[in-house]
């Protein structure tokens, strides 16, 4: 072997095994490659060091595109981690926010420490009412309790949805229901399942008491609460001697004020969903403070300690709302610590307005519920939304109804209804823009005791003009809300024949139109 030659490489792939194995031990600290000294043989030496040449080339332009390589793995790598913030990102942007719909029974409009009562006090409501949008023109869809509830879970007139009055417990001696919930609509809870949402009815039903009118039957995926109209006793929870207490469809048996139940029942939901990725739809309906006036004596005691010269009615009542804030304010803390608050849209409203004859305060409305005037329809009414609707703001004259609840839920859940609905999102007024109060509105209640006569009695309002009477026997009176809030000076027909006529025909109209649905039970 010629001097200087440290191994026979006679081929390419020796070559290159040669240098790669010293360029490698290079990099990872090896000894540097020997010097070779060729001298003596020119003509090999000259072919060596064009080869060796050549392969110094090589492996340059190898590392070179080993660095493109590493770069390309990178700007990939890098990609796919911005892909992956992206995602997360639009995740967050377009997360539905839960809904807890609480619905309270018989609140007359003055019935609130926010609303000017001076001998209530009412801390958590109010301050709900200061965290959101406070709407003083707010109409539940009827003076009584359950055309409301249909009118919510169908977005539809109480006379269009089947429920032109009052659901009730069967007697054998008289027809007592007036209503037959239409099984041919989408309701709330079922549509908002196409957003994804769980939901749930905790408290007070009262749209039938068998299938197919039961909450779950209707789309509720939850219920824990009663399915009758009203109780006997906040205690007993019986009503004409039947239990209507259940969870889902299974009669249960709890003990305790049906006020501090719904409470507790509520809370546990909450803790429940906390760790859930699916949003909910949770409807609380307490039946507070509907009669019987039977507040926990306890609260009833501290009333008449703190109102001095207090009436036994008016302090009943004030009583049992007190504990009913107090229920609802333990149901916003559990939002709160359940770190769901932020996420979550809370709508506060009442069926309808107080009954005066047990004490309940409307004021500055007239009339109460069962009645067509202001105090009968309008509710004190709020909404809640972290981050979206400023705390602390207030519609004063916007104008919407029960109704318009589901639509407005429908479009924030982003589902917004493509169907026939007589009620209106109202989303712009929480975004804070004005919207017109341009549409005919329409009440119906349809009763069957001596006042009555099995008749329906209705009222109309076209902008700040209003038609109503308050019984099927009396003749419709016409108001001017904008000059005459307090409905006392009732405006003849000849004084404002134009009018007059345009709520009349709005009105008939309607009546027509809704006699297409059918109401009455098979077993009323």
């Amino acid at each position: 072997m010629p001097r200087g030659v440290l191994c026979d490489r006679s081929t390419e792939e020796s070559d290159m095994g040669f240098a790669l194995f010293f360029e490698a031990g290079n990099k990872v600290g090896y000894p540097a490659r020997p010097h070779i000294n060729w001298s003596g043989n020119g003509g090999i030496n000259k072919q060596k060091r064009e080869k060796e040449k050549d392969e110094k080339k090589r492996l340059h332009e190898l590392s070179k595109a080993t660095k493109h390589d590493k770069t390309i793995v990178m700007k990939f790598f890098s990609c796919l981690f911005a892909l992956a913030v992206l995602a997360i990102a639009s995740s967050a942007a377009e997360k539905k926010p839960n809904f807890l719909v609480i619905m309270v029974d018989d609140l007359g409009y003055g019935d609130l420490s926010c609303y000017g009562a001076t001998d209530l006090k009412s801390p958590h409501i109010d301050a709900l009412f200061s965290e959101g949008m406070r709407f003083d023109s707010f109409y539940a869809n009827c003076p009584v309790c359950s055309p409301t509830r249909a009118s919510f879970v169908t977005g539809l007139y109480p006379d269009n949805a089947g429920v032109p009055g009052v659901i009730r417990t069967p007697l054998p001696e008289r027809p007592t229901s007036w209503g037959n919930l239409r099984n041919d609509v989408v309701t709330l809870p079922t549509h908002l399942k196409k957003a994804g949402y769980d939901s749930a009815l905790i408290g007070k039903w009262h749209l039938g008491m068998e299938k197919p009118d039961r909450p779950t039957d209707v789309g509720f995926d939850f219920f824990h609460g009663f399915l009758g109209d009203m109780m006997d006793d906040y205690y007993e929870h019986l009503r004409h001697g039947k239990h209507y207490m259940r969870k889902n469809e299974e009669a249960i048996h709890p003990e305790g004020h049906a006020t501090d139940l719904f409470t507790d029942w509520t809370v546990d939901y909450l803790k429940e969903r906390k760790d859930k990725d699916t949003p909910f739809f949770l409807f609380l309906a307490y039946n507070a403070p509907h009669t019987p006036i039977q507040p926990p004596e306890d609260w009833l005691a501290k009333v008449k300690e703190r109102e001095k010269g207090i009436d036994d009615k008016r302090a009943g009542l004030v009583a049992l709302i007190e504990h009913l804030d107090y229920g609802v304010g333990k149901v916003v803390d559990s939002l709160k610590a359940e770190g769901i608050w932020e996420d979550t849209v809370v709508i506060f409203t009442s069926d309808n307005g107080g009954q005066s004859n047990v004490g309940a305060r409307n004021l500055p409305l007239n009339g109460g519920k069962q009645q067509m005037w202001e105090g009968g329809i309008r509710v004190g009414t709020c909404v809640t939304w972290p981050g979206v609707i400023e705390p602390g703001s207030l519609q004063k004259n916007h104008i919407s109804m029960t109704m318009d609840i589901y639509p407005t839920l429908a479009e924030i859940a982003g589902v917004p209804v493509d169907f026939d609905m007589d009620g209106r999102s109202f989303l712009p007024a929480l975004k804070g823009e004005k919207m017109k109060n341009d549409r005919p509105l329409f009440w119906v209640r349809l009763e069957g005791n001596m006042a009555y006569g099995g008749l329906h009695y209705h009222a109309a309002r076209i902008g700040d003009w209003k038609l109503l009477r308050n019984t099927p026997f009396e003749p419709y009176q016409m108001f001017n809300l904008a000059n005459d809030p307090g409905e006392q000076k009732p405006i003849p027909r000849q004084k404002a024949p134009q009018k007059y006529n345009e709520l009349f025909n709005s009105l008939m109209n309607h009546i027509n139109l809704s006699g297409r649905y059918k109401w009455q039970r098979e077993n009323p």
